[in-house]
């Protein structure tokens, strides 16, 4: 090894020399190999000009570093320059081979700003007297990330409204800069002062290997001691650069001159090149293209990209849960419902155990419509459909008030939840040793004197018949619990396909790639919104590569695999509007805003308080930057925008109720709402609860292997577990909705905006408003959930994530 360094060593020198190139320049045959000018020999001491041959290990105070300038002895040393022509050369002395990752020449890889010193006078020359050239203070900022930091040369260029100093290489000697979590500070002198900085050009160049570089802001002093803030976090892949405006938000209205147009549109038009959409299946709303998490824009991949490998994350859950044991027995039915306690008891908790030993109570069977997973389906029924032919016989016995079934449904104490979506939707047949089933059930609920919700009527049909036969919690105990049971696996596949990934992560990704393909970095809606996409584009992707693809994960264990999710997402379009994404809308829309009618909806009660929390930031963030309406009007990217979502996420139907335009700075604010709600709050609430109400089967069997009965009197104990997932099929499910609950590392929650896009201060004094808002938040759901066997929290801020990223 040691040979081949000293050969390579050898040439190096031979072709500098040749080259014209400083002959201790460690860097001569990069140099000649790349075509570059000479300006890029960093040994101390050479002039940094084409013909010096100097090969000075040391460089000497005051040179021009200038073509010709030859430097002389001072009688104490080396250390006056004679400038452009004058004294005698200075005798050169060896470069020493120093072993150091970064740096080849002893005095450093790229010792001296001098190959970027200006062309011009020497300050040394006693003619022209001595000046004092302006100085900028840059500090730069490297992400703490894994592999955040770079060896790569990095150059800055600062452009100002009266002219761009030269490209200066940021380097220090002895000194391993841009270091994972470093903040490095850099002196950039210039020959006259630039003005007002409008841009930093940031350019990174190979060194030995392409080496990605996560950059936070720079920060930049002027002479005059005002600091500018420059906020980039993005990542500089290969030998590429970006360029920063200062981080004050500006509206398209605000930019007067031409540079900061320019740079604004080729932003923009940078951006839709790489942020292009793709139908997946038709009629889904359109989401990125790209095949693999690998294809993404490296600032939208996560930056561990084992960590969101849903094979190796399901695989890992199994072995921590001690259920992989059972996997070879994957055919295999349980015993009984005991069976199941034999992968459960390690990893019960609060929430699941109670869940465990009190599901077959018709109290927990209603109260999971109100705060389990899925709390979204359950309305008030204003009149009993045709379909569900139950009569007041029938439900006698559960109604409480004395009243007739007519007079209840009239005062409000009906509610019903229908399964209609499920109906005519193909069940999973890829597995031909197993037959799995569906069913579309409709089920009655009643609101008691306790102002509890409990079933009383359950069809598992949507045509009636006397196949069909309408199941009573009077009937025999097997049956009831039977019934039950289907509508908890409908209610599971419900939840699973279109409730969290149509309405929450597909919607989330269309607000993400909209924002980036109009949204400029400097908009003021962009630096808002971009923390609440964070991953959101990268899970998705992962999710259709591993997940929900043809032969993915959810194939093995979901009745609903094998093509029939995709067609629950085609038949659930026609429901997905822009009002019911608006959560007090879509709440009273349902019948379901009375507090005092439904106390214990707490999904309704903490998701109206987030609602308003956001609201109120986003309207404070809205007047700061947008006067009047007609500014929010004359907004031409944010028109764009809005109209993106429309046409491409929506497909431009016009039922969905999405704006084609935004004219008021009202509907902004709803608008904007709309969207963090969602890529949070939302989000937060049907996802977290996976393992609270799903780990214990019974209550969430993801597939059912015997069809649903047809008459009653004839279920036994032995056919509900037979009808039950077998051994393997519940090992995975086990495993996803362990993996799926689980928050990322590092997670960043409702409020927490780590990365400074807004500089301005009263943009920060609103978020201070906001996490105070939060707070309070926090308290009144910590205060209520005391004492409570089944807190609900899901919805507590401290316990929502910022984005879509699980």
């Amino acid at each position: 090894m040691l040979c081949r360094v000293v050969k390579l060593w050898k040439a190096i020198k031979r072709k500098a020399e040749r080259g014209g190139l400083c002959k201790s320049c460690c860097r001569g045959a990069a140099a000649l190999r790349e075509g570059r000018a000479r300006t890029e020999c960093r040994v101390r001491g050479c002039c940094a000009r084409a013909g010096c041959r100097t090969g000075l290990e040391f460089r000497v105070r005051g040179c021009c570093a200038r073509a010709g300038c030859r430097p002389r002895a001072a009688q104490a040393g080396w250390g006056r320059c004679a400038g452009p022509g004058k004294g005698r050369a200075a005798p050169s002395r060896p470069v020493r081979w120093r072993r150091r990752r970064r740096r080849w020449a002893g005095s450093g890889r790229r010792q001296e700003r001098g190959s970027a010193a200006p062309v011009g006078p020497c300050r040394a020359e006693p003619s022209r007297g001595d000046r004092t050239m302006p100085s900028y203070t840059v500090t730069v900022a490297t992400g703490s990330q894994w592999f955040a930091g770079t060896d790569d040369y990095v150059y800055l260029t600062l452009q100002g409204t009266d002219g761009c100093s030269e490209r200066h290489l940021l380097d220090k000697p002895f000194y391993n800069d841009f270091e994972r979590g470093a903040v490095d500070s850099y002196d950039v002198t210039v020959e006259e002062d630039l003005g007002e900085i409008q841009l930093i050009k940031i350019e990174k160049r190979k060194y030995w290997y392409q080496d990605d570089w996560y950059l936070k802001y720079i920060t930049v002093k002027t002479p005059v001691g005002d600091y500018l803030e420059f906020p980039c976090y993005r990542w500089i892949t290969d030998e590429k650069e970006v360029v920063l405006r200062d981080g004050r938000a500006k509206l398209p209205r605000d930019d007067k001159t031409q540079i900061l147009k320019q740079h604004r549109r080729k932003e923009l038009e940078s951006r839709q090149k790489m942020y292009r959409w793709k139908e997946w299946h038709p009629g889904f709303p359109l989401s990125i293209d790209a095949h693999s998490h690998s294809e993404l824009p490296r600032d939208i991949q996560f930056d561990n990209e084992k960590g969101i490998d849903f094979i190796l994350n399901y695989t890992k859950a199994m072995e921590n849960l001690y259920v992989n044991r059972f996997m070879h027995m994957f055919q295999s039915s349980w015993s009984d419902f005991a069976d199941f306690e034999r992968i459960f008891v390690r990893i019960s908790n609060t929430i699941s155990e109670y869940v465990m030993q009190h599901w077959r109570e018709d109290f927990m069977f209603g109260y999971q419509f109100l705060n389990g997973c899925n709390p979204v389906l359950i309305r008030r029924c204003t009149e009993i459909p045709k379909k569900l032919p139950v009569t007041m016989e029938m439900v006698e016995c559960s109604l409480e008030r004395n009243l007739t079934l007519e007079e209840e449904v009239k005062q409000g104490n009906i509610f019903i939840v229908d399964y209609e979506l499920l109906d005519g939707v193909d069940a999973n047949k890829t597995d031909p040793c197993t037959i799995q089933y569906l069913a579309a059930p409709i089920c009655l609920l009643y609101k008691n004197l306790e102002k509890k919700i409990v079933p009383i009527a359950i069809q598992l049909g949507q045509k009636p018949g006397p196949d069909n036969p309408i199941f009573l919690p009077s009937d025999a105990t097997y049956d009831w619990l039977l019934a039950k049971i289907w509508v908890r696996s409908s209610d599971f596949h419900i939840h699973q396909t279109v409730t969290h990934l149509l309405r929450t992560h597909l919607v989330s990704e269309v607000f993400s790639i909209a924002m980036f393909r109009q949204l400029p970095a400097v908009h003021p809606l962009f630096k808002l919104l971009v923390p609440h996409m964070r991953f959101t584009i990268a899970i998705n992707t992962k999710a259709r590569e591993q997940l929900i693809c043809e032969c993915g994960l959810f194939d093995k264990a979901n009745a609903t695999g094998g093509g029939g999710h995709v067609q629950m997402v085609q038949k659930a379009m026609k429901d997905l509007t822009y009002s019911s994404l608006c959560f007090p809308e879509d709440i009273k829309a349902k019948g379901m805003d009375s507090k005092e009618d439904i106390p214990y909806y707490y999904y309704r009660d903490d998701g109206i308080k987030v609602w308003e929390a956001i609201k109120s930031f986003a309207e404070d963030v809205i007047h700061i930057y947008y006067e009047s309406d007609e500014v929010v009007c004359e907004d031409v990217e944010l028109q764009a925008f809005v109209k993106d979502i429309y046409v491409y996420g929506m497909r431009g139907v016009k039922a969905s109720g999405f704006p084609k335009m935004i004219r008021t700075r009202e509907t902004l604010a709803e608008y904007l709402t709309v969207i963090i709600f969602t890529t949070s709050a939302q989000h937060a609430a049907v996802n977290f609860g996976q393992y609270d109400w799903c780990s214990w089967i019974p209550n969430a069997p993801p597939t059912m292997r015997c069809p649903p009965p047809t008459e009653k009197g004839t279920v036994t104990i032995e056919q509900i577990v037979e009808s039950l997932p077998d051994r393997g099929r519940s090992c995975w499910h086990l495993g996803a909705v362990w993996a799926l609950s689980q928050f990322q590392d590092k997670e960043l929650f409702l409020g927490m905006y780590p990365d400074e896009h807004f500089v301005e201060k009263p943009v920060k004094e609103a978020m201070a408003k906001f996490r105070k808002n939060l707070d309070e938040i926090v308290s009144t759901i910590t205060e209520r959930n005391k004492n409570k066997k089944l807190p609900y929290y899901y919805l507590s801020p401290d316990r929502i994530p910022n984005s879509v990223a699980v």
